[in-house]
């Protein structure tokens, strides 16, 4: 029961730190850090003790696939290059720094210390999504650091996978290095296989909830095969996650609607009580360290901190330099520019993969309340600091408006309305001439300048569905029409609300 009513608090604590979120324009994985502190803190407060290998595929993997549904693989192959240097080079320096504290300052083993680096080096992508969603910024910029935030996670849980095992077994790398080899291809190949065949089998699932079970059942499947045969099990999930939204545009819409509301929520549930647990298991290391021991922790852990800010600061900036003549030898254009260096190297918050693989360590793990503890600073360290700092930085460097996705959006809705149009030749009933006026008055409304906005005709469309709403209300209240006809009317319009208002749907927690 105690958890219960710890979890209960945290959700409600939750809903406070998204009201205040978006009032502070802070992410909201800054404000649940410190809301599962506040409710680990409570004298109430259960210890828990979960399954390490439950713990990687219970938090990661749905937010591994809810994050790579959305991002393009051609984004990896044109923006390759600052990816590599962020996801491979970025997590690579940043492991072994703190590897070598973690030997030097800790006297950890150094399978161990290795281990701690690979938890605290890769960036989140809820966080990064959270906070980078905004025309102010260049959409390369974007772009690279979502790809980084969902690519990186592989790198470090592969260092993080090889470092327990070596730890564990006692093997040394030459031993590891076959699997090492294998993991990553064979979890490309593995997700790209498990992707077609669910393709395949939701065909027969179509309009049942039966489809967004059998994606559950894909996604956690996926992750524990690729476990189960030592391959990189988010690089599994990542390809199968990208192979099924190539085809994506096959599935009705309503089922689209249902999926991405559900795997929203249910990313945001597990964002929540990742940082309960995490919060319960530091509490409980806390303890365990004692008194004398755990200002020495704190002092490890805040030296850790410093460490992956300084590291990502350094090569970030350097690479930035590096890029300049790289970019011009290559033909690729336009480098990126200082400002936008100076906020990728401050946008490395530390999330939900950090806090799952902490809470993965065995209990055999040397100095594992050190560990935990450690990483748990990390993350509330980059979420409080750099998350709330990102917003002011990102206004001060006051970058130029950046509308190529405005423009495209423009340029695509033209096209589907000049589709639409070309589909009525021929046809001229009052019906076709109506859609037909309607098409037209789309194309010569210009909303380059505010994509975002509705246009003419949906305001009038809206305004209209505002007026049907008023009434069925008062045909509710007058008793004029039965609740089951009143809800698939109410069911109707919404959906027509949401086709006219042409907003982002499914990011709940930022709207």
């Amino acid at each position: 029961m105690a958890l219960f009513e710890s979890i209960l608090i945290l959700m409600l604590l939750a809903v406070l730190s998204l009201q205040i979120s978006r009032r502070l324009a802070i992410p909201y994985p800054s404000m649940l850090a410190v809301a599962g502190l506040a409710v680990a803190a409570l004298p109430w407060a259960p210890r828990i003790s979960i399954d390490p290998h439950l713990v990687l595929a219970l938090f990661i993997a749905p937010a591994i696939l809810d994050a790579a549904f959305d991002f393009p693989p051609r984004a990896i192959r044109h923006y390759w290059l600052p990816l590599f240097a962020l996801v491979v080079v970025a997590v690579l320096l940043t492991t072994i720094a703190v590897a070598w504290l973690g030997v030097v300052y800790a006297g950890l083993p150094v399978a161990a210390a290795v281990a701690l680096g690979a938890i605290v080096a890769p960036s989140d992508a809820a966080v990064a999504a959270a906070i980078l969603d905004r025309p102010t910024l260049p959409r390369s910029t974007v772009i690279v650091l979502k790809g980084e935030s969902l690519l990186n996670d592989a790198v470090a849980l592969l260092l993080f996978s090889v470092a327990l095992r070596i730890n564990s077994t006692g093997e040394d790398l030459y031993q590891a290095a076959p699997n090492l080899a294998l993991a990553i291809p064979g979890g490309v190949l593995l997700g790209v296989g498990a992707g077609r065949v669910a393709i395949a089998i939701m065909r027969f699932l179509t309009g049942t909830l039966g489809q967004i079970l059998f994606q559950f059942a894909v996604t956690y499947g996926t992750w524990i095969i690729a476990d189960r045969f030592g391959l990189s099990a988010i690089l599994a999930v990542v390809a199968a996650a990208m192979t099924i939204a190539r085809h994506t545009d096959e599935q009705p819409a309503r089922d689209r609607v249902h999926s991405n509301v559900v795997w929203n929520v249910v990313v945001f549930v597990l964002n929540v009580l990742a940082f309960l647990f995490v919060g319960i298991q530091a509490r409980a290391s806390a303890a365990a360290l004692g008194s004398g021991q755990l200002w020495h922790a704190i002092g490890f852990a805040l030296v850790v901190l410093v460490t992956v800010v300084v590291v990502r600061i350094a090569w970030v900036m350097l690479y930035n330099r590096l890029a300049q003549p790289i970019y011009r030898w290559l033909g690729y254009g336009t480098a990126p520019t200082i400002k936008q260096a100076i906020v990728a190297s401050w946008c490395g918050m530390r999330g939900m993969i950090t806090l799952a693989a902490a809470l993965a360590l065995p209990d055999s793990f040397p100095q594992r309340d050190l560990v935990v503890l450690s990483a748990l600073t990390v993350v509330l360290g980059t979420l409080v600091i750099q998350g709330i700092t990102l917003e002011p930085l990102i206004r001060y460097l006051r970058f130029p408006p950046d509308t190529s996705r405005n423009d495209e959006r423009a340029r695509v809705r033209l096209q589907l309305a000049e589709a639409a149009a070309a589909e009525l030749d021929g046809r001229d009933d009052a019906a076709a001439r109506l859609l037909r006026d309607e098409l037209e008055l789309e194309r010569t409304c210009d909303l380059r300048s505010t994509p975002e906005l509705v246009g003419p005709v949906d305001e009038l469309r809206l305004t209209a569905i505002r007026a049907k709403r008023t009434a069925l209300s008062r045909m509710r209240r007058e008793r004029l029409v039965s609740e089951d006809v009143f809800r698939a009317f109410e069911q109707e319009l919404d959906l027509s609300e949401v086709a006219a208002s042409r907003q982002e749907l499914f990011d709940l927690a930022n709207n």
